[in-house]
């Protein structure tokens, strides 16, 4: 079975008008059976750097920015989407935020220490472009912090309810030669997450949050379920 590009750009508009499909996805999802979260060992990259200024490109409802605003008191930290809701979300949690493309970033040369992307590279249409902006916008010696899915990324559930990978352009496979075309190192970290459902009601839930043109089929079971996650972390400079 071929994958399917879950990301193009009518797609991704709809899915993130309100923040109700990333919700659903967002609150299955358990650390690795060692009790490694992907969200955690970003925010340790970022605050190994000890940056000054950072940018977050898609910050999605900004839990993450929140958490690295905790972290790292006194930083100068700022936040695009292109979806005004996320923003508004994100600025209510005292985020400075703003709507814009990652394909043309609203910022000079060299103006930040750090730029992270946490699940959304595989949604910049034109993702060479996106990276050399993020390139662009980084200072001299500063770290990008990306974080992406792999391509069996709740593999086993997608194909069980009659569908297929979700191979994307910036995943665990091809991410690292992606990111060596515009930075001189990159490295990785790899964890096997955990989708946790109570129940097939929630797992359906999941499957139609992406607003994929697949006809969900997943065959009916009781009580909960557990399916793998594959997530990469990756620090380039």
């Amino acid at each position: 079975m071929t994958g399917f590009e879950a990301h193009a750009p009518d797609t991704v508009r709809r899915q993130y008008a309100d923040e109700g499909n990333l919700q659903t996805r967002e609150s299955v999802w358990q650390p690795t059976h060692e009790g490694r979260d992907p969200s955690t060992v970003a925010l340790e990259e970022v605050a190994a750097a000890s940056p000054a200024r950072m940018l977050e490109v898609g910050c999605g409802t900004g839990v993450f920015a929140e958490r690295v605003a905790a972290r790292l008191p006194g930083l100068d930290l700022v936040a695009i989407d292109q979806s005004e809701r996320l923003v508004e979300l994100t600025a209510a949690r005292g985020i400075t935020a703003h709507v814009a493309d990652t394909q043309s970033l609203p910022f000079p040369d060299d103006s930040f220490d750090v730029v992270a992307a946490m699940w959304m590279l595989y949604h910049v249409t034109d993702l060479h472009r996106g990276l050399a902006e993020v390139r662009r916008v980084l200072r001299p010696g500063g770290t990008f912090v990306a974080v992406t899915n792999g391509d069996e990324h709740v593999g086993e559930l997608r194909q069980s309810a009659g569908g297929p990978l979700a191979l994307t352009h910036f995943s665990s496979e091809n991410g690292e030669e992606a990111l060596r075309r515009h930075f001189s190192d990159a490295r990785r970290d790899d964890l096997r997450t955990r989708a946790v459902f109570p129940d097939h009601a929630a797992a359906v839930a999941y499957l139609h949050s992406s607003q994929e043109p697949v006809e969900w089929d997943l065959p009916h079971f009781e009580g909960s379920r557990e399916y793998a996650g594959h997530v990469t972390v990756f620090v380039a400079r």
